[in-house]
């Protein structure tokens, strides 16, 4: 799995944490259920399935004691349940579940009975799970329910194991990210983190699919413009690129203690790092970030517990939010194959031998 730092593209000043991903933020887990089937079309079978779920775990204890949370909306063509709740109350109180636009209620579904499961008291109070979409229907057959109750289970189980390994999590065409094209080529999930100079750690989690292959730029190098353009149609005729409108959830992760008016801050960050890859949000593009803190708690009626930080304190965040969202971003298309999928249509992979080569010819390698 070849990342942004392995071709020597170091994003920004401050150090990466020991997996570079959000599983540097003590107690958080992330986990995918990758759904990949090659079946007749509808109604004879279910077609062609590329896609799936991932769940970000930030609390096992998120509803007993939620986590200050805020979010942003750079562009809102898009869905995340639970976010209007999370913006008004400045909380979190469910892991973060992310899939393809049409498998939402399916994931919630599943969310709502996990969440019920793991605290009967859900059922006297219940709970809005955060559940956060993009279309993967240029890849994934959308005619067919292609997640199942048991691949969210299956998801938040390996999100309960991550938690506290060394080893970096699987990125690019894995989960949720399985059907996602990001700026013409395969793209997904990405992930990264920095240590602040203060010793916080912030992590940025994006499901990228999004982006025109013209802009893409990495690190200040204009790759997209220097990369040949695919000019192929698949067997309908049809343009075999996807539009360059798609999506971006994006998830800041941070154990410094912020309260949810500073976590919307950090969200709204998000957005820089995507502009710095070339994004410009799209009209048909639904661009919707949260962050999370795991050490700003409150109880069941939000009263705080514990110190907050906040004012200038924040800059060292906001630099390391802009840092990784950009990272991530690159990360999830350096780690995704070459994917085909439905109708013919495919999603090249990024090469990362041809962005070395580009990095040398710019003097940057």
């Amino acid at each position: 799995m070849t990342r942004a730092r392995d071709l020597g593209i170091a994003i920004g000043t401050l150090t990466p944490g020991p997996t570079n991903s959000v599983l540097d933020v003590s107690g958080v887990g992330l986990g995918h259920a990758t759904v990949h089937r090659d079946e007749p079309d509808p109604p004879q079978g279910r077609g062609i399935a590329r896609t799936g779920v991932s769940v970000l775990l930030v609390a096992e204890d998120s509803y007993t004691r939620p986590l200050c949370a805020g979010g942003a909306v750079l562009n809102g063509a898009g869905e995340c349940t639970g976010f209007l709740t999370a913006r008004e109350w400045g909380t979190l109180e469910t892991p973060i579940y992310l899939t393809s636009t049409m498998q939402l209620g399916r994931v919630y579904d599943a969310a709502c009975q996990i969440a019920y499961e793991q605290n009967a008291a859900v059922a006297d109070d219940v709970v809005i799970p955060v559940v956060g979409e993009c279309d993967d229907s240029f890849l994934n057959d959308c005619r067919r329910m292609q997640v199942t109750d048991a691949d969210v289970r299956a998801a938040y189980a390996a999100a309960l194991d991550s938690r506290g390994t060394a080893v970096p999590p699987k990125q690019g065409a894995v989960g949720a990210g399985t059907g996602m094209t990001c700026f013409e080529f395969k793209g997904g999930i990405g992930t990264s983190s920095r240590v602040t100079v203060s010793g916080h750690t912030v992590a940025v989690l994006l499901l990228t699919n999004f982006g025109e292959r013209k802009r893409l730029t990495i690190d200040g190098v204009p790759v997209g413009r220097h990369l040949p353009v695919s000019t192929d149609t698949d067997t309908d005729g049809l343009a075999s690129l996807p539009a360059p409108a798609g999506s971006c959830i994006g998830v800041v992760v941070t154990d410094a203690p912020v309260d949810g008016a500073d976590c919307a801050r950090l969200a709204r960050r998000i957005g820089l790092g995507l502009a710095r890859t070339g994004s410009t949000a799209h009209h048909g593009s639904g661009e919707i970030f949260l962050a999370v803190s795991t050490t700003a708690r409150t109880d069941r009626d939000g009263k705080p517990s514990g110190e907050r930080i906040g004012g200038r304190a924040l800059d060292e965040l906001f630099e390391a939010v802009v840092d990784t969202a950009e990272e991530s971003c690159l990360d999830s298309m350096l780690t995704a194959p070459t994917t085909a999928g439905r109708a013919g249509n495919t999603s090249p992979g990024l090469d990362p031998e041809q962005v070395r080569s580009l990095f040398q010819e710019h003097g940057r390698g």
